[in-house]
């Protein structure tokens, strides 16, 4: 029974772990790309949970024990308050974590190459426009997309959606 509770390691060691895995996939998933959670594909989803495979080991250490893993959601935990903490009060932080959103059309004019680069498919620019009311491009006045992977659409009329 004391197994359970005995670590492989100094807790110190799966606080560091913690945080140098946190930064690392923080990182990799601000690098690819401005999808929201709701929009996530098949794909994306699979993506996530290998990721969460991948890091696995190296941030338990091969620790199996209760108190490595209470050490360890423990940091996690305090680790994520932290960043939300410190991206609501500093907009440097915030642009950081987030990113900043980017303009992908305006005056009717939309900036396919900027959507290529962004990773949003034609499929999900037109889907924008038929949830935000716009039938046609040459009625957009500005199309941002957001850092949560929304598309804001804003029409010639005045519209948002």
């Amino acid at each position: 029974m004391a197994e359970l509770f005995q670590m492989n390691a100094p807790w110190w060691h799966f606080v560091l772990r913690g945080v140098a895995i946190y930064l690392l996939v923080m990182v990799l998933i601000r690098v690819s790309g401005k999808r929201a959670v709701g929009q996530f594909t098949p794909f994306d989803l699979i993506l996530l949970i290998l990721i969460g495979n991948a890091v696995q080991n190296g941030i338990n250490g091969g620790d199996n024990s209760l108190t490595g893993a209470v050490v360890m959601a423990s940091t996690l935990i305090v680790l994520n308050y932290a960043v939300a903490w410190l991206s609501a009060r500093y907009p440097r932080m915030r642009r950081l974590v987030e990113g900043e959103p980017v303009l992908v059309a305006r005056d009717g004019h939309v900036y396919r190459n900027v959507l290529k680069r962004e990773l949003v498919s034609d499929a999900d620019f037109r889907k924008a426009m038929r949830e935000s009311g716009c039938a046609h491009e040459n009625d957009i006045r500005l199309a941002i997309l957001e850092t949560n992977g929304h598309i804001t659409i804003e029409t010639r009329e005045g519209q948002t959606g």
